[in-house]
């Protein structure tokens, strides 16, 4: 053996058997030069750094921030609608999710069920059967060209919704000076014969959506008192006017003359609600006056349960029960025969202004609350329960139901000053509106249930288009159903 080979090799040797401290004060000392310290050929990668999250998003599909889920919800544009069916396309193809129709992206307890399915494992092996026919749902045709399954086909070819477009601007602005910013009065009403009311400082006006003409219909400064409220009854030929210093004036419209003026209120009258012919009334003083236009103004029921301003009232749409709005944070549901209320709620932490009951849905009521609150909330009145609440992000003004669909509008204040669009029982928010630079404190619906207008301590009113006449219901078709057979 060549005596500088055994050197090398017992040199070698010695170095692998010292330990590792001394090795590595040796290496230091040597400054290990490169041709010293040998290595091997094999390559073995760092999977430390990798990222396993990159599976056709599969993996984080149900584990979003709740930033991301609610920017899912907002979601209404067709482009979130492609990334769904392109997102279902891929589950089809690569996991076999068997996926035939694209889901709606507002609904995400469909989108939450369709998609999500399987999500235990990432992938499947299956062992495909010999002898199955052509059309069967695993198996393409053996003529078709394509190379995506029957399900993808299905998918493909299923009908797409589409998607409603609501305009983020106004098709309107009228100036309104001297509105007043004040979050307990309601001084904007749409009547059913197309008439606006407006209640700027002492005068009330009338501005038609016909004929665009603007009368003014009373001028309280002779007196020296103003307007805190007004209210059109269900035909639309009279409007209720409430006034700083506690009274109820009924005027005509039509003949634009005053027919009487109702007492018994101590102080401003914030909130007004026809039912029929009798006309509730909600004051500062605490109480609710129900009077009948047609009986002596002694004829009256008061009805005592709030402990601060009263500055929400409406009735249902049958007519059997009132709901009303304090500032104590309370919410009453009153019915036509009793003078205590019939049901309390008390979740709000806030005053309690917006108010509004379904049309669609028997003893359904929608509340929102102030500043403090920020929260929409729903109950059953039937029952009593608290059905759904969703946290705003700002002060909630006023809320009106579609009269078409399920679907609701709400105006906000501090510190969004927004306009938003839900749908129920989602809660998915369907559009958002920006435009005033004060809170959205009035809010009426037009007659046919398509445009709202809105307005604020801006001065200014804005009429937007948000509601479609489409029904969200289907027809029913039953044949003794003998609606559905005249013409």
């Amino acid at each position: 053996m060549d005596q500088d080979y055994e050197r090398r090799l017992l040199r070698q040797i010695n170095h692998q058997n010292l330990p590792a401290e001394p090795r590595l004060a040796k290496c230091v000392s040597a400054a290990c030069s490169p041709v010293s310290v040998k290595s091997g050929d094999r390559f073995i990668p760092t999977r430390a750094g990798s990222n396993w999250s990159i599976n056709f998003h599969y993996a984080n599909e149900n584990c979003r921030s709740p930033d991301q889920s609610h920017k899912a919800k907002d979601a209404s544009s067709d482009s979130s609608k492609d990334a769904v069916a392109y997102a279902a396309l891929l589950r089809n193809e690569l996991l076999g999710a068997g996926i035939e129709s694209v889901p709606d992206p507002h609904t995400d307890e469909r989108r939450h069920a369709v998609l999500s399915q399987d999500s235990r494992s990432l992938f499947r092996y299956t062992v495909h059967a010999k002898g199955v026919p052509f059309d069967s749902d695993r198996d393409v045709s053996p003529y078709s060209l394509s190379p995506l399954s029957n399900k993808s086909h299905k998918l493909l070819r299923s009908p797409r919704k589409l998607a409603r477009k609501i305009s983020k601007i106004p098709f309107k602005v009228l100036d309104a000076p001297e509105l007043q910013d004040d979050f307990y009065l309601n001084l904007v009403d749409w009547s059913a014969g197309n008439l606006l009311s407006v209640g700027l400082g002492a005068c009330v006006y009338l501005w038609s959506a016909c004929t665009s003409q603007v009368t003014r219909l009373c001028d309280l400064s002779v007196d020296g008192d103003s307007v805190t409220s007004v209210c059109w009854n269900e035909r639309g030929g009279l409007v209720a006017v409430g006034t700083h210093k506690g009274y109820v004036q009924i005027w005509d419209a039509a003949g634009g003359r005053k027919l009487t003026t109702l007492e018994g209120h101590s102080a401003r009258v914030g909130a007004l609600a026809w039912n029929g012919e009798q006309l509730s009334s909600g004051s500062r003083d605490r109480v609710i006056l129900q009077r009948d236009i047609r009986t002596p103004p002694t004829a009256e029921r008061r009805l005592q349960g709030h402990r601060q301003e009263v500055c929400g009232l409406k009735w249902s749409p049958d007519h059997q029960h009132l709901a009303s709005g304090g500032n104590d944070n309370k919410l009453l549901v009153w019915n036509s025969s009793s003078l205590l209320p019939m049901q309390q709620y008390s979740d709000h932490l806030a005053a309690v202004k917006a108010i509004a009951w379904s049309p669609h849905q028997h003893g359904l009521l929608a509340s929102g609350g102030g500043t403090a609150d920020r929260c929409l909330r729903f109950w059953n009145t039937l029952t009593g329960q608290a059905l759904q609440s969703t946290d705003t992000g700002s002060q909630v003004c006023n809320l009106a139901w579609s009269k078409h669909a399920n679907e609701l509008v709400s105006t906000h204040g501090y510190s969004q000053n927004q306009i938003l669009v839900w749908k129920y029982p989602s809660l998915t928010q369907v559009a958002k509106l920006t435009g005033h630079s004060y809170r959205v404190l009035y809010l009426a619906v037009s007659p046919d249930g398509e445009a709202i207008v809105t307005g604020a301590g801006d001065e200014t009113l804005r009429f937007w288009n948000v509601f479609s006449k489409t029904r969200c219901t289907k027809e029913s078709k039953s044949v003794l159903n003998l609606f559905t057979r005249i013409r």
